[in-house]
């Protein structure tokens, strides 16, 4: 699916959501909730939730239920093991923010046969253009 089509799905998760307001996962979480979305915020770093009250999950894995899409919202280093937990849950779609991505990343994602959206378009900038 592209992009334009991703951003109609409704269940999101984002990782990297945090309570670091200034920082891009936290940006995109809010941009997607505001919108309408269902939002789950995926942050080990943050076991005791979000400052707004949401709830946070130490992995994908550990979600109540499969997101239709998740989006990686942080260093590329660990985008290798997101999609492992991905694959792990049975998540079919992957948003890999610009400068989340790597080359392991992606490849072992398209390898694994999700979709993967990378190197391109910002979700949140695509969710304020929503109709």
């Amino acid at each position: 699916m592209a992009p334009e089509e991703l951003i109609e799905l409704e269940t999101w998760a984002v990782v990297g959501a945090s309570n670091s307001h200034h920082k891009y996962g936290r940006r995109i979480f809010d941009t997607l909730k505001a919108r309408g979305y269902q939002v789950y915020a995926v942050n080990p770093r943050e076991p005791d939730g979000l400052d707004d009250g949401t709830p946070t999950y130490a992995s994908v894995r550990d979600l109540p239920e499969v997101p239709d899409v998740v989006d990686v919202v942080v260093p590329p280093a660990l985008g290798k093991g997101i999609v492992d937990d991905c694959l792990a849950k049975g998540v079919r779609h992957v948003w890999f923010q610009p400068g989340a991505e790597s080359p392991e990343a992606v490849s072992h994602a398209e390898a694994s046969g999700l979709n993967v959206v990378w190197g391109g378009p910002c979700a949140m900038v695509m969710a304020k253009e929503r109709k």
